[in-house]
């Protein structure tokens, strides 16, 4: 049998496109080069120091992307050299039995952590991204996070870490893509190899980083995991494997090169604000860091830096650097889960560092080099073998994260069924008669906190309220086409989050509700900046807003009238320009005041338990007086405020009437909001003489 499979794979090989033999470079074969082995060492102890103990970014995942370039490069161009062509399989059952099996570990090591240390409304989240990691595609998951406001305010997850992993899961799928064009283009046109692969790789380096600062500079957050974004990191590394071997420079040069590539590396994540800055041309200081110490090579030199990348302790933490990279985020996440810190102490971060370590060489001696013992005597000869060992090992994870998933929407939905019952679940209508608390029944808070994320009103679920990414106006339109009324929400997230209670008002009026909105962009004339750069998706959205108002002329604007922090509250010059503007169209204007921002996380608050604990004072964000009544109003523009029916008595309770007020620090469930109808409407009906 396993001659016919062979047989069937030299076959295909023959059909591969095949560099001529006289094209074929002779006796050419890998060096080691132990000084990398050094500067993988540092790369990881980088990361994890600065996640641990600084709680920064170091630039050290930047030089890993360029040595994956350099060495993948340099060994698909020398199995060519040698066979003629790439071998596809074999390529990717090596790469399959070396990175799936201690990944899988450290996934389904990741899932039980989450099980008994995390809070469960992190459990989906969590889920989510284990299968993304799986599958090699975490990076675009944070991406779509990183510009999802909603998504941005959440914890971070303990697998976030495998975004890095999953842009080199796609490089390697791409590569041998690349050399085998290369192939094809050296044979048709009688070209030396190692040449047109050079110049392939050169042209995706130029391709990708012109890209990357045009991206970085339009939309860092989105850049920094977008693969378009890193992949000239990647081929600048395989620049270096091509040309490495003919550039000669004389010892002291490359003495002084290896020290200076690294110091520039360790002090990269010192001086630069690597998360805010990154991947456009800024992160070529680690990467030509890194490029200056494989340049410097082993001088042999007692001055040299190879002397200490070389050093016996180092190089074995660079054997281990793989591993430790896997497990140092998940057990720092769980240490400040456990510990309620943001940063790690000093002698926290030692057992962090001592753990991620321990775990680190366990999984190499018994994982990663266990199994490699195992299969190799067949992982040789079949590469179909390899990949359905790592297969055996990741599928599980994977269908057991999909099973806990199903799990969890079953329980949510039953959860669901249970807010049926108002008498149970009255949320604000306590406020308005306190004789409901009083014989308050004995029931679990809802919605659950485990499900307080996707607590989400219609208005969100049919995508009228927008990611801080798109430009798009989605209008949400509901109502009496004829209504003698129309009232229209525009504005940010704080301004959607009440759109349960609008909707129940103006079903019960009889109004036309019209409503658009989008996370973090006020409705203002004020020019908003986000990740150190003008804001243009809110600049286009917002002129969106305004022609579909000037054409609608709607008889109310509900908006947002302050704009509240955690030690300030103001009203934006831009707020009272754009009412001057909707007066202008003859539009009234209905400010209300904005909430409090809290001092905790309302779900994961009440989940950790006291709930009455949870509680955040009105004063620690709201003014005494709101400060839209100190200003000169244009006529156009009453005001509301409805702090007292969602903070009570000068305090923001996570839970009232045994309904979640808030699901994290300043949004307000849409159950909750629900409730809110009756004032809701009073309130409304009051400011519009309706």
């Amino acid at each position: 049998m396993h001659t016919s499979i062979s047989k069937a794979l030299a076959a295909r090989a023959a059909s591969f496109p095949s560099l001529p033999d006289d094209m074929r470079a002779k006796g050419r074969a890998g060096v080691f080069r132990p000084e990398i082995e050094g500067l993988r060492a540092v790369a990881v102890l980088l990361v994890v120091v600065y996640h641990i103990w600084l709680g920064r970014v170091s630039g050290g995942v930047d030089v890993f992307l360029m040595l994956t370039g350099f060495l993948i490069t340099g060994s698909l161009v020398r199995s060519v050299e040698r066979e003629g062509h790439v071998r596809f399989a074999a390529f990717w059952a090596r790469l399959f039995r070396r990175l799936v099996p201690a990944m899988a570990v450290v996934l389904a090591a990741t899932m039980a952590a989450a099980y008994l240390w995390l809070p469960r409304s992190r459990w989906g989240d969590v889920l989510d991204e284990v299968r993304a990691a799986a599958l090699y595609h975490e990076n675009w998951a944070l991406a779509h996070a990183a510009v999802d406001y909603l998504a941005r305010e959440a914890a971070p997850s303990p697998v976030q870490h495998f975004w890095s992993l999953s842009i080199q899961g796609q490089f390697y799928l791409l590569w041998p893509l690349l050399v085998t064009l290369a192939v094809l283009a050296a044979t048709r046109l009688r070209l030396p190899f190692r040449v047109t692969v050079l110049a392939l790789v050169t042209a995706v380096f130029a391709l990708s980083l012109s890209y990357s600062v045009s991206v970085t500079a339009r939309d860092q957050a989105w850049a920094y995991f977008d693969t378009g974004a890193r992949l000239w990191e990647l081929a600048l590394g395989g620049i270096l494997a091509l040309v490495v071997h003919r550039v000669k420079l004389p010892l002291r040069l490359r003495v002084f090169l290896g020290w200076f590539g690294l110091v520039a590396l360790v002090s990269c994540g010192l001086l630069l604000s690597v998360s805010t800055l990154f991947p456009g041309y800024v992160a070529l200081w680690p990467t030509g860091a890194g490029v200056l110490v494989i340049l410097a090579g082993t001088t042999g030199s007692p001055h040299g830096a190879d002397r200490l990348l070389t050093w016996g302790p180092l190089t074995a933490i660079g054997r281990l650097s793989y591993s430790l990279y896997l497990w140092h985020w998940p057990v720092l996440v769980c240490y400040l889960e456990a510990t309620g810190r943001s940063l790690a102490t000093p002698l926290g971060g030692l057992g962090v560092f001592g753990a991620s370590l321990f775990l680190a060489w366990l999984t190499h001696r018994f994982v990663e080099g266990g199994l490699d013992r195992f299969t190799r005597p067949v992982a040789r000869r079949t590469p179909a073998w390899s990949s359905g060992v790592a297969a055996a090992l990741i599928v599980p994870v994977l269908a057991a994260s999909l099973l806990w998933t199903g799990h969890i929407d079953r329980e949510q939905a039953e959860r669901a069924q249970e807010l049926a019952n108002a008498d149970s679940y009255p949320g604000a209508r306590v406020v308005a008669d306190p004789d409901l608390a009083a014989v308050l029944a004995d029931v679990p808070v809802r919605p659950d906190p485990a499900d307080a994320r996707q607590d989400l009103s219609w208005h969100h679920q049919e995508g009228c309220h927008v990611t801080l990414a798109s430009e798009e106006l989605v209008v949400c339109d509901t109502g009496p086409a004829d209504a003698e009324r129309t009232i229209a929400m525009v504005g940010a997230s704080r301004v959607a989050h009440w759109h349960p209670a609008v909707q129940a008002a103006a079903d019960a009026r009889g109004w036309r509700l019209v409503s658009f909105t989008k996370s973090g962009c006020q409705f203002s004339t004020e020019t908003y900046h986000r990740d150190g750069a003008i804001f243009d998706e809110c600049e286009v959205w917002k002129a969106k807003a305004m022609a579909e108002l000037e054409e609608l002329r709607p008889d109310a604007v509900l908006t947002s009238s302050t704009r509240s922090t955690l030690d300030t509250e103001r009203v934006h010059d831009g707020f009272l320009e754009m009412w001057e503007w909707l007066d202008g169209l003859g539009i009234k204007v209905i400010g209300l005041r904005d909430l409090p921002r809290l001092t905790y996380r309302g779900a994961e608050c009440v989940e950790a338990g006291p709930v009455d604990q949870c509680v955040s004072a009105v004063s620690a964000s709201q003014d005494e007086v709101d400060p839209a009544t100190l200003v000169e109003l244009p006529p156009n523009v009453t005001l509301m405020d409805l702090t007292d029916q969602v903070c009570p008595d000068g305090r923001c309770d996570a839970v009232v009437g045994n309904i979640l007020v808030f699901w994290d620090h300043s949004h307000v469930t849409a159950t909750y909001a629900r409730t809110l109808g009756p004032a809701m409407e009073e309130a409304l009906a009051t400011a519009t003489g309706w």
